[in-house]
């Protein structure tokens, strides 16, 4: 049998907790170290973050599939892996682990536990931005984890170390991580006033890199099971 819902609940809390963690903390400090130099202060916060990203996918994936993400969670759902209602709580755990991660990367650097974001992040390039990171996402999960599952950590890294500097928007592609980065007025904050057209903007292109994928590769298995990784059974 699978890891039951409660301890997978646990993983997506502890991994998207973790995740924003290092997104968070990693741009305190880049923008600390690097003397106003966005661009390496945001090649610094990319390197943490695609990092992270392998670890946590190769460390939480076994248990709950590594989504760490609600727009990955819908898709799971869309593609019957993942009952709506393990979806929902899934989102619920992600959207809490996310501002827990949040609350400790301000606690490590000694700042106010949550502060609004003042770092506007708005208009149609941002929005196209954050539909293409989400798509470009869930292609890449579609195309590895049911043909070539070991790689789909990397691949994911990758995806998202690339997304960072070929997006508009820097690649949030996380309904959970936007949230959570709306209560950091740091370097990777966004105001929260932009947090719903983002969100909306990444649900909207990680179903139509789902959908893109059921009709490119037909002869993929039609339940998706293992997302983003596969599952150990519970022994």
């Amino acid at each position: 049998m699978k890891f039951n819902l409660q301890a997978r609940i646990v993983a997506e809390f502890l991994g998207t907790a973790f995740l924003v963690a290092a997104v968070v903390g990693s741009g305190i400090m880049a923008e600390r170290l690097s003397a106003g130099n966005v661009a390496l202060a945001l090649l610094a916060n990319t390197s943490a973050t695609g990092g992270a990203l392998v670890a946590l996918i190769l460390t939480f994936g076994p248990i709950s599939g590594a989504h760490f993400n609600p727009a990955v969670s819908v898709a799971d759902a869309v593609e019957r892996g993942l009952s709506w209602f393990d979806a929902f709580a899934y989102t619920v755990a992600q959207c809490s682990g996310g501002i827990l991660g949040t609350v400790l990367a301000h606690a490590m650097f000694g700042l106010r536990l949550l502060s609004l974001s003042r770092h506007a992040r708005s208009g149609s390039a941002q929005l196209l931005s954050e539909f293409v990171a989400a798509f470009g996402l869930l292609c890449v999960i579609w195309g590895c984890s049911r043909s070539r599952s070991g790689v789909t950590p990397f691949a994911v890294a990758a995806y998202i170390t690339a997304a960072y500097w070929f997006t508009a928007s820097t690649s949030f592609a996380n309904p959970a991580v936007t949230i959570a980065r709306s209560l950091s007025d740091t370097f990777a904050g966004i105001r929260p006033n932009d947090v719903l057209p983002f969100a909306a903007a990444q649900f909207a292109g990680g179903l139509a890199g789902t959908l893109l994928f059921r009709w490119l590769v037909p002869n993929l298995p039609s339940r998706g099971r293992d997302v983003v990784v596969p599952q150990r059974a519970h022994q």
